[in-house]
């Protein structure tokens, strides 16, 4: 497979220096606090929302490795979906806690794409959606430890450690069954034909967006596309499978309109703490 440098593309850390306006410890400038927020919730609610699919594999991954991988993916983006939300909490100044915005929002104020709230399907499904995924989550992080606000920097230093070995270890499990047997690259060719116009939302801009790339928190997201298609084209190739030329894009996560889905996951995720509110262990 390509190397893991070969997949992140050379011109990454060009696209990290153009998001910041400003040092990676440089104080945030003044930006809109609401779309702050919004955009703390979109990287929280992101993590949160795929780490709780991954967690559906544990117990049931088809070899011990993969279970065990899958699992632990679950943990680190838990993880940082701890430092999001409570960065968020932080930003809102309502009292609000991380496990408050986990576990007390309804589904219509998650602001995570469409795609990780998607069915976990068969292994190759899921892989295929965290390949995808992977490969935008790794380039935003990586634009993201250039942030003009100090603690994003600092929270996505460390998530991207995590995230680095998320995309090396999806993107050769994508190879592997791609150019594996003919039944193992029919259901990666399959997969990828379902999930692509869901990918696509992660570069589906809005007001928001706009702002936190404006104040040099984040990176513009059409900066993003020229890596994250360099990385995946690169994979994809490796793994025989073909891009869709479908570019339909499925759209309204990042604003709060879900599948039916996620509110399967909030009901499993957040029933011991509707039930029995503010219980400790």
């Amino acid at each position: 497979m390509p190397s893991l440098p070969d997949i992140m593309t050379p011109d990454a850390e060009g696209l990290a220096a153009k998001a910041a306006h400003g040092g990676a410890h440089a104080p945030a400038p003044d930006a809109d606090q609401d779309a702050f927020f919004e955009f703390l919730l979109r990287m929280g609610d992101n993590a949160l929302i795929l780490g709780h699919r991954n967690s559906e594999w544990c117990g049931h991954g088809p070899v011990l490795e993969e279970d065990i991988a899958m699992s632990n993916m679950a943990l680190d983006l838990i993880g940082q979906t701890a430092l999001w939300l409570g960065l968020a909490g932080e930003v809102e100044g309502k009292g609000r806690s991380a496990d408050d915005l986990a576990y007390l929002r309804d589904a219509w104020d998650f602001r995570n794409v469409l795609l990780v709230e998607r069915p976990n399907g068969d292994f190759g499904a899921t892989l295929m959606r965290q390949f995808l995924f992977d490969a935008f989550h790794f380039h935003q992080l990586q634009a993201l430890t250039k942030s003009a606000d100090a603690r994003v920097a600092e929270i996505a230093g460390k998530a991207l450690k995590e995230v680095s070995y998320h995309l090396e270890r999806s993107a050769e499990q994508v190879i592997a069954l791609g150019d594996g047997t003919e039944e193992s690259h029919a259901r990666m060719q399959a997969a990828l034909d379902d999930q692509w116009g869901y990918a696509l939302e992660m570069f589906a801009g809005d007001a928001t967006d706009a702002k936190m790339a404006d104040a040099g928190i984040a990176p513009d997201l059409a900066d993003l596309r020229g890596p994250w298609d360099a990385t995946v084209q690169a994979v994809l190739a490796e793994a025989t499978l073909a891009i869709p030329e479908n570019s339909y894009v499925h759209k309204g996560g990042k604003q709060g309109t879900h599948t039916e889905h996620l509110g399967y996951i909030l009901a499993e995720m957040q029933f011991l703490q509707r039930a029995y509110p503010g219980a400790e262990w």
